[in-house]
C-alpha cells in the first residue's frame, strides 16, 4: 500500500465554478497508483469543491442563482461582513455544500461518471488563490 499526496493551485477570477478534474487526473496518473481511494480538501472557509455536470454550463449558472436565492449577499442576518458584503454568504455557501470528496480510483483514474468533473467552487466576488490538497492511497 502506497500514500502520496500533492497540492493543487487554482487561480479564481471571483465567483463560479472551476473545473480541475483535468489536473486532479494527471496527477493520479503521475503517481502509478492503479487502485486506491483519491481524497481532496479545500484549505478554505469560503470556497469548496463539488462533482457536478461538465457537459452543459447552464448547470453551472442554475447552481449559481440558486445559491444567489438561497444565500444571498448582504442579507442583514449576517453580522460577519469585515471581508465585503459577500463575506458571510460565502462562509454559509461552504458549510451548505463541502470541502472534502472522496472518489476511488480504479486503472489508475478517477473512477467519475460520464457528466462528472471535478470543481473548486469560489464563493468570494474578487479573484482568490486557493490551495487544494490531494491524497491518494493505494497500489
Amino acid at each position: 500500500m502506497r500514500q502520496e499526496n500533492h497540492q493543487l493551485s487554482i487561480s479564481s477570477q471571483g465567483r463560479g465554478l472551476y473545473e480541475i478534474t483535468h489536473e486532479v487526473r494527471d496527477w493520479v496518473r503521475s503517481t502509478g497508483i492503479q487502485s486506491g481511494l483519491l481524497t481532496l480538501f479545500v484549505q478554505h472557509t469560503s470556497a469548496s469543491l463539488l462533482i457536478q455536470e461538465n457537459a452543459d454550463p447552464a448547470v453551472q449558472g442554475d447552481l449559481e442563482r440558486f445559491f444567489a436565492r438561497l444565500v444571498p449577499d448582504g442579507d442583514p442576518i449576517f453580522q460577519h461582513r469585515q471581508e465585503g458584503k459577500d463575506d458571510m454568504a460565502a462562509h454559509a455557501r461552504t458549510a451548505l455544500t463541502q470541502v472534502h470528496l472522496a472518489v476511488p480510483v480504479v486503472g489508475g483514474t478517477p473512477t467519475l461518471g460520464a457528466w462528472q468533473g471535478i470543481f473548486l467552487y469560489e464563493h468570494r466576488y474578487d479573484p482568490q488563490r486557493r490551495r487544494v490538497i490531494v491524497h491518494l492511497i493505494g497500489e
